[in-house]
C-alpha cells in the first residue's frame, strides 16, 4: 500500500513539474509583454483625453499612474522568442524613463505647454515599443513560435521526433505565408521581401528533405541552421 501512495505521489509530482515546464515554455513563446499592454490604459487616457483637451489638471492626476506603468515596463523581461529584439527593446525603455521624467518635472514645475509636449512624447515612445515587439505579419510570427521551439529546444537536445514534426509543421505555416498579402508599409521593399520569402522557402524544403532521409544529426543541425538564417534574413526586411 506505502508503495503504491509513493509511486502515486511521484506520478503527481512527476505530471505538476511537466505541466510547469509547458507554462514556461508557452510563455517563452507568447511574443507580448504584458505590462506593456497594462500601460496602454493610461496612455489611452492621455491621448485620447487629457491632451486633445489641453487638460493639465488631469495630466498631473495621472501622473501616479504613469510613474508605476513605467516602472513595472522597466522591470519587464522580455519572452524568450523575442530575445533578438533585446537590445532595442532596452534603449526603448530608457528612453520611455527619460521622457516619464521630463513628463514628471514639468508637472512639478506646473509648465502645461512642456507637459503637453512630455505628453505627446510618451505617446509617441509607447508606439515605439509596441513596434519593436509587435509580430512583422501574423503568418510569420506564427512560423517563428514553431522555430522557436525547434531551434532552442529540439534541436539543442536532438529531438529528431520532435524535429521532424516541427519541420511538418513549419511546412504549413510557409504556405500560410505565402498566401498572405504582402504589408503595405513595406512596400517599396516588394522585391527584396519575394526574395527573401523564397530563399526561406528553399531552406525549408532543403531541411524537409535532409529530415525525411533520414535521422542525420550534422546534416539536420546544418539544414536547420541555414534555414534560422533565412528566416532572419526575411525578418530584417521589415526593419
Amino acid at each position: 500500500m506505502k508503495k503504491l501512495l509513493v509511486a502515486a505521489f511521484l506520478l503527481f509530482v512527476i505530471s505538476m513539474l511537466q505541466s510547469k515546464a509547458e507554462d514556461v515554455k508557452s510563455l517563452e513563446t507568447s511574443g507580448t509583454v504584458p505590462e506593456l499592454m497594462e500601460f496602454h490604459e493610461v496612455i489611452y487616457q492621455i491621448w485620447h483625453e487629457a491632451w486633445p483637451e489641453k487638460n493639465v489638471k488631469m495630466l498631473k492626476e495621472l501622473l501616479p499612474e504613469i510613474e508605476k506603468g513605467v516602472s513595472k515596463i522597466e522591470k519587464a523581461k522580455l519572452p524568450g522568442i523575442l530575445r533578438e529584439k533585446e537590445s532595442k527593446w532596452k534603449d526603448g525603455v530608457k528612453e520611455l524613463g527619460s521622457i516619464f521624467s521630463d513628463y514628471k518635472a514639468n508637472a512639478e514645475k506646473n509648465n502645461s505647454d512642456a507637459l503637453l509636449k512630455s505628453a505627446e512624447k510618451l505617446h509617441a515612445q509607447f508606439e515605439n515599443l509596441v513596434r519593436i515587439i509587435r509580430p512583422v505579419m501574423k503568418e510569420i510570427d506564427a512560423y517563428h513560435v514553431v522555430l522557436y521551439e525547434l531551434y532552442h529546444y529540439y534541436l539543442p537536445n536532438y529531438n529528431f521526433n520532435k524535429i521532424k514534426s516541427s519541420v511538418e509543421e513549419l511546412n504549413k505555416k510557409m504556405t500560410a505565408i505565402n498566401k498572405a498579402e504582402m504589408p503595405k508599409r513595406i512596400a517599396e521593399k516588394k522585391e527584396k521581401f519575394i526574395k527573401s520569402k523564397s530563399n526561406l522557402e528553399t531552406s525549408l524544403s532543403e531541411l524537409y528533405n535532409v529530415v525525411k532521409s533520414g535521422d542525420n544529426k550534422e546534416k539536420i543541425t546544418k539544414a536547420v541552421e541555414l534555414m534560422h538564417s533565412r528566416y532572419q534574413d526575411l525578418v530584417a526586411v521589415f526593419e
